[in-house]
Parts: C-alpha cells; sequence; structure tokens
C-alpha cells in the first residue's frame, strides 16, 4: 500500500471521485483527508498552501509534491502503479483513451460544471473554479442544458458502436463520463434521457462495479 501518498479530497466533489474511481479500479490504497467545501476550508490558508487554486483534488506524494488537476493525478498514478492499466496500453490505445476522456471532459464535464457553477446561489462570485473569483452569468445556465443535452446525444452515438467510451475495454474515460452523467443527474436532474438504450446499457454496466461506490 503506497501510503506515502495522501489525497486531498472532497466527499461530494465529482472531480475528487474521478480520482477515487481510478484508485479503486486500480486497487491502491491511500489516505484520505477530506476538504469542507461547503465551509470553505479550501479557501483557508493551510489548504491554499498545498494547492493555491483552492480546488480538489491534489495528490500529495512522500517528498511533498503536491501535484492538481485530475489529468495529471491519472497520470502519476498510472505510471507509478501501472498494473490494471486504464490510459491505454499501445501507443494507438493510450492516444484513443486520451481522446475521449478528453472529449468526455470538455463536451461533458466541463458543461454540467458551467452550468452549476453559474446556476447554484451558493456559487455566487465563485462561477469559475480556480484561484481567482468571477460571477456568475445567468445565460450561461440555459446554454449549459442544450451543451449537456448535446452531450447525451453523442453519448449515445458513441455508445451505439462500442462497449465502452474509449473501445473495448474499461478506461478512464468511463470514469469522467460516469461521473458527469451522475453530476448533471443530482446537480441539475438532467439524467440520461429514456430513450438513450445504448447509455443506459452502459451506465448499469460502470454501475455494477464496486468502484462506482467509490
Amino acid at each position: 500500500m503506497p501510503k506515502a501518498l495522501t489525497l486531498y479530497h472532497a466527499p461530494t466533489s465529482p472531480n475528487s471521485r474521478r480520482v477515487r474511481m481510478f484508485l479503486a479500479e486500480k486497487g491502491i490504497s491511500v489516505p484520505f483527508v477530506s476538504i469542507d467545501l461547503a465551509a470553505g476550508e479550501q479557501h483557508g490558508e493551510a489548504y491554499r498552501a498545498i494547492n493555491p487554486r483552492r480546488v480538489v483534488p491534489t495528490l500529495v506524494l512522500e517528498d511533498g509534491t503536491a501535484i492538481g488537476e485530475v489529468p495529471a493525478i491519472l497520470r502519476y498514478l498510472e505510471e507509478a502503479y501501472p498494473s490494471t492499466p486504464l490510459l491505454g496500453t499501445s501507443s494507438k490505445d493510450k492516444a484513443q483513451v486520451t481522446m475521449w476522456e478528453r472529449r468526455m471532459e470538455l463536451e461533458g464535464f466541463a458543461a454540467v460544471m458551467e452550468t452549476v457553477r453559474n446556476k447554484i446561489p451558493g456559487l455566487k462570485g465563485r462561477a469559475i473554479a480556480g484561484a481567482h473569483d468571477y460571477e456568475q452569468i445567468p445565460a450561461l445556465v440555459e446554454r449549459g442544458r442544450q451543451r449537456i443535452a448535446d452531450f447525451y446525444a453523442d453519448l449515445e452515438a458513441r455508445l451505439g458502436e462500442a462497449l465502452f467510451v474509449a473501445g473495448d475495454r474499461f478506461s478512464a474515460a468511463d470514469i469522467t463520463a460516469v461521473v458527469t452523467v451522475d453530476f448533471a443527474t443530482k446537480a441539475l436532474e438532467l439524467a440520461i434521457p429514456n430513450s438513450n438504450s445504448a447509455t443506459r446499457r452502459w451506465y448499469d454496466s460502470i454501475a455494477a462495479r464496486s468502484s462506482f461506490a467509490a
């Protein structure tokens, strides 16, 4: 067990869940330190010293190196613990996983995040996550709903031709996609459309994995 690693996360954070699922799929157990987002603990001096962007998650290594940003954390974990590869194997496979995971993040996850941050009253003044504060833009909420609808349509088309998002094997792309679906469902009540049978088949298969509860 890599006891030298510590993951700073928040139980309700979708980005934190992406990393927790990745760890669970690989069978890696590390200490978790919870950051209370509702109480604003991420803005305190102690956490800002770890991650000045004031966001979770952050993976801290034995030598004190702090790795923020989900793709960077996943890359470190994949290379440090290569068994059960989730970012691909061959050069072609790695490129495909990276491409599809990026699409899930930009077209799905980012759309949900933008919508939530411009809609929720508790995020007033924090419409964009990061080191700087920005006011909400209500008009982005309606655009975000359209982006999410387009994401669901595109995901359905993809899963109509592939078993998993990046192809025939489970990967980090599936983690980002399923976290996006749950994020949209819980935060915005925008669940998978009833007519999207391929997506529902895929979702049910992911929900049956033990990592889903991470």
